[in-house]
């Protein structure tokens, strides 16, 4: 049977306009902004826990941009989302917003994709990453069945980043503050702790460096399989958001 030389791409995701609901601060560092309106009733949920939106800004002269966010949580009763920002004082674009967010404020979003969720059939689990994948993280913890097993290492520069997050009795959250960056702290924290037996399933996801030195530990020591694990950067020192995306592209940006 001869295929047929046109093909159908999916059309891409339609930009919704949400409004704030609500903002609430959960540490010196983080925002949590609730999303709602009549945007909800065309927001495509996935299965994923680090499911993102593609948010849309525009830079001080006008130009837009976009930024891409994990989706913390999605309530189909209460017709909202939450999204977790980071922030820095003035620092870039989105930070900002998010700090200074009142309810009736309206953003733009597109998505969301995905792409990982706990593989239920896994041993154990291990998870690992900075404060920007706490949101994705804390969605992975809370969709572990009752029963599952592993670990979760997360790292922080101050005590007061930590957050509660709700897990399963069998599996640590263990919080690593570093208050001065060392892209080597998170890989050699994974490299000490104790491995169990069975096949684990990886969630790393962080700071671009900090996943590389991660890559070392699950493949070239650890010798994972690719299937076993979901790992990538979700920005890098020293860059702002438009580079860090443009470098995915060059030798620099590649993690896998």
């Amino acid at each position: 049977m001869a295929l047929s030389s046109r093909t159908t791409a999916r059309p891409p995701r339609p930009t919704l306009e949400f409004e704030v609901v609500a903002s609430e601060r959960l540490s010196a560092h983080l925002v949590r902004i609730t999303l709602g309106g009549d945007a909800f009733a065309q927001f495509e949920d996935r299965p994923e826990t680090d499911k993102y939106a593609k948010l849309k800004f525009a830079t001080p002269d006008g130009h837009p941009v976009t930024r891409t966010y994990t989706v913390r949580r999605v309530d189909h009763d209460a017709r909202t989302l939450q999204i977790d920002f980071v922030v820095h004082g003035d620092e870039g674009l989105a930070g900002p917003w998010a700090a200074a967010a009142q309810p009736g404020d309206r953003v733009s979003l597109m998505g969301p994709g995905g792409g990982y969720r706990p593989d239920p059939e896994a041993d154990w689990h291990l998870l690992a990453g900075d404060l920007s994948a706490v949101p994705a993280i804390a969605a992975a913890l809370e969709a572990l069945p009752a029963d599952a097993e592993g670990v979760a290492v997360i790292e922080i520069d101050a005590p007061d980043a930590e957050l509660p997050l709700t897990a399963p009795a069998g599996v640590a959250v263990l919080w690593l503050v570093e208050p001065e960056h060392d892209a080597e702290r998170l890989a050699s924290a994974l490299r000490t702790l104790p491995w169990r037996e069975g096949r684990v399933q990886v969630f790393a996801h962080g700071e671009r460096e900090s996943m590389k030195a991660i890559r070392r530990v699950l493949f070239d020591e650890r010798e994972l399989d690719r299937g076993q694990v979901s790992l990538s950067g979700y920005w890098a020192r020293g860059r702002t958001e438009d580079r860090f995306q443009a470098e995915k592209r060059e030798p620099i940006g590649q993690i896998l």
